[in-house]
């Protein structure tokens, strides 16, 4: 599987001219174009690598799967999706569009911005840096990577120029969708947006939705199976913004991008996939992610959708 992963990853790279990398949060301006890695895991805990696998960068909206799973956990599915929608939408994921226009005004989903601030505002913590530990904490679970920490530069870049965010979060507070401190929510916000990873991490983390909650590396049971089939859920149907419906038809596995570039996939029973290319299409995706995803999975027969 490594030479072949190789081979893809040597087929892909040059297609990084066909994107962008994210510009409107500078310290994702820094990154290398020409970086294309991927890591594959299945659910024994094997790890098959190609291209820039040492490459350390961001979750971003990656980790609104962390978020979620753990509102999930401790307060059930019937709470959550009281405060955030479950279904698709067709405006770009920090839009304030819809949030305007529908009533009642909450978000249509929790893997989009507003969503996941919502999530993350419903958390039943004390403190903002307690509930971020907790997010934190599942993170290294779920990777198994215990070392797991932010990029303090990511994260100050991002709170200087998230105002996108701020606009969100004011709005749905003047009508009642969000209660708390604004300012401690976007900090937990921004903060796991930039817990820095490895495809490697994210393969496993992957894998581990894929199985029902078990952490294929350590063995660990760290999320219910009900749980993981919600998440596969929402990233099989609003997992890569609104390109979701055609990434489904192209590639057919459940996924989640995030703004640096990244893309985590879960093929139920089977395992998880994770790859890094910081160039992005005109919907916030991966370009040269997305083409190597939809090798691996034709290679080796892992559609499911």
């Amino acid at each position: 599987m490594r030479e072949r992963l190789t081979e893809i990853i040597d087929k892909c790279r040059p297609l990084y001219t066909q994107g962008k990398v994210a510009r409107y949060i500078p310290d994702l301006a820094k990154a290398d174009p020409k970086i294309l890695g991927a890591s594959v895991s299945n659910l024994e805990g094997d790890i098959f690598s190609a291209g820039d696998r040492d490459f350390r960068f961001s979750m971003q909206s990656v980790s609104k799967l962390l978020s979620l799973a753990l509102a999930l956990e401790l307060l059930g599915e019937e709470t959550v999706f009281s405060h955030v929608g479950m279904n698709p939408i067709a405006d770009s994921f920090n839009s304030i569009v819809r949030l305007e226009i529908d009533y009642p005004h909450i978000p249509h989903n929790p893997l989009i911005n507003a969503g996941a601030i919502v999530i993350v505002s419903i958390l039943p913590y004390e403190s903002a840096k307690e509930c971020f530990e907790a997010i934190l904490n599942l993170s290294r679970e779920m990777t198994g990577n215990y070392n797991l920490k932010i990029n303090e530069k990511t994260f100050l870049s991002e709170k200087a120029t998230g105002d996108r965010n701020r606009s969100l979060a004011f709005f749905m507070k003047s009508v009642g969708t969000l209660k708390g401190n604004i300012e401690d929510i976007l900090d937990v916000y921004f903060r796991e947006c930039s817990i820095e990873a490895t495809t490697e991490d994210l393969a496993i983390m992957g894998a581990t939705i894929a199985s029902g909650g078990i952490n294929p590396k350590t063995k660990k049971h760290v999320l219910s199976d009900k749980t993981c089939k919600i998440l596969r859920s929402l990233m099989a149907t609003c997992g890569m913004y609104n390109a979701s419906g055609e990434f489904a038809v192209r590639v057919g596995v459940p996924a989640k991008s995030g703004v640096s570039g990244v893309i985590l996939a879960t093929v139920p029973h089977r395992g998880g996939i994770a790859v890094v290319g910081p160039p992005l299409d005109s919907k916030g995706n991966s370009v040269t992610g997305i083409r190597v995803l939809e090798d691996i999975v034709n290679e080796f027969n892992l559609r499911i959708l």
